[in-house]
């Protein structure tokens, strides 16, 4: 139980929010203005304060001039729309939440169920931070580099409150890691987290997946089908590769991120959602754009708060500490302790692992398997050249120079955003200057051919998963 005030200067909308309240178990006063609301406030200091923003003798951001008279206050904006301004101003804020006009109460009472005082977040944060100092463990994520403290920084600043989150990265950086700790920091903790891969879905399916669908939607919807937002409902929802995402399929995400509502496929009728979002992409947010493949307006309301995940090879000294954590978790599981050797110390560090931390998990294993005792040497971890496969260092790199040739990829002549190798080659060559994408696509593809499109092996040979490989091969139509 708790006290809440309601600064809201409708007062039909002030009476039904109250109402709602006390039905929770809390003591409601409410003020129409925000000279009573600071008389109220200067009376008995509030556990909760529901602000509307739009009061009849100013803004409802300014009863909040002075931070000390409502540190320990739960802060929830009430506003017409939850625009992108709305959300930057509730992050600046530290608001807990914010709920769009006309109040759903279904929304209200969910809000109510998780109510945590800033003083209880801030307390459970210092441990979290403790235990990162003694173990270099900041929840799921390992590390005590300068660029990983700058991530838990901002993890810190951006959980507490309901505002979207943008992750950045490349594949194998953490990206989900990131999400879940800003769950578990968060008021929302003890309601659902689901993961959903948007690149890994069926483009036919993968709005049913979402948004659910009904019975007799479409030919085999046998049953009534909840999707991930029904699902997620009053925890979080992490979108991950969002940029993958069909457009027509873009444009309904962002009314649900609008709105709080979206629509079963083969439905007429209007579903509520309280789901806080975080997307996430391995790509360049920009290039996305520039290809047409993300939505301006969709970007600009996912991109709230964004986070760089920075690649293991800039993380000075994580990868060691990475590398024996999942040594110890290894032992944990399988039993037995094993320790790396000098040398393989030494190969760990200066490997430049391409695949991050997810390449360095799977070495440790592997190492961890072909180990005869209990010292783990060098041979079965990388060289330091395993980033290149194999085929393609056979032979020595050709002057920066030289000219790429235009062969036949299936049966297209001089197509240049097409190139594979010669048929007796194991080589490709590029033009200094030639952007990554393109280099990346001209060496899977290279590569697939190789391999006689024998999936895989291409994937093999490249140190990919096969998701990450489907997906590139439908990006380049193949």
């Amino acid at each position: 139980m708790g006290h809440a005030l309601i600064v809201e200067d409708d007062e039909d909308s002030a009476r039904m929010i109250g109402a709602l309240v006390a039905r929770e178990g809390h003591s409601v006063m409410s003020a129409s203005s925000l000279a009573a609301a600071r008389r109220l406030v200067a009376m008995q200091r509030p556990d909760l304060l529901l602000l509307d923003l739009h009061l009849p003798d100013g803004w409802g951001f300014d009863l909040l001039d002075d931070p000390q008279m409502l540190s320990d206050t739960v802060l929830v904006l009430m506003t017409g729309q939850a625009s992108l301004e709305t959300s930057i101003k509730a992050l600046r804020l530290g608001a807990a939440d914010y709920l769009v006009k006309p109040i759903n109460p279904q929304h209200l009472k969910g809000l109510l169920s998780r109510l945590i005082a800033p003083s209880q977040l801030r307390a459970e944060l210092d441990e979290v931070q403790e235990l990162w100092r003694e173990t270099g463990r900041f929840g799921h994520l390992i590390g005590r580099s300068q660029a990983m403290q700058r991530i838990y920084r901002q993890i810190s600043r951006v959980a507490g409150t309901a505002v979207t989150v943008f992750l950045q990265g490349e594949s194998g950086t953490g990206k989900e890691l990131v999400a879940r700790a800003v769950h578990d920091l968060s008021r929302r903790r003890e309601q659902p987290f689901l993961a959903v891969n948007c690149g890994a879905l069926s483009p036919h399916l993968i709005e049913s997946e979402i948004f659910g669908h009904e019975r007799g939607s479409f030919t085999g919807a046998e049953r009534q089908h909840q999707g991930f937002f029904e699902r997620a409902h009053g925890g979080t929802l992490f979108l991950d590769e969002v940029t993958e995402m069909p457009l027509e399929l873009q444009v309904k995400l962002l009314r649900v991120l609008e709105s709080g509502t979206f629509m079963r496929v083969g439905s007429t009728q209007v579903q509520q959602t309280d789901v806080r979002i975080i997307a996430a992409t391995n790509r360049d947010a920009a290039e996305a754009l520039a290809r047409g493949t993300m939505r301006e307006d969709l970007l600009y309301r996912l991109n709230v708060f964004p986070i760089s995940l920075p690649p293991l090879r800039e993380r000075e000294g994580d990868v060691l500490l990475i590398a024996r954590s999942f040594l110890q978790d290894l032992a944990r599981r399988e039993g037995g302790a094993r320790r790396f050797t000098p040398e393989a110390l030494a190969r760990l560090a200066a490997h430049p692992w391409p695949g991050n931390v997810r390449e360095l998990r799977n070495a440790v294993q592997r190492a961890w398997v072909m180990a005869s005792g209990d010292d783990i040497d060098e041979e079965w971890l990388p060289d330091g050249t395993a980033a290149e496969p194999a085929a393609l260092r056979a032979r020595p790199m050709p002057p920066a120079s030289a000219s790429v040739p235009a062969p036949l990829l299936n049966g297209r002549h001089g197509d240049a955003t097409a190139m594979a190798p010669d048929p007796g080659e194991n080589r490709i060559v590029v033009e200094v200057g030639t952007q990554l994408a393109e280099v990346e696509r001209r060496v899977i593809l290279a590569t697939y051919e190789r391999c006689g499109r024998h999936k895989e092996r291409t994937a093999a040979l490249l140190g990919i998963s096969m998701k990450t490989l489907y997906n590139r091969l439908k990006e380049y139509r193949q």
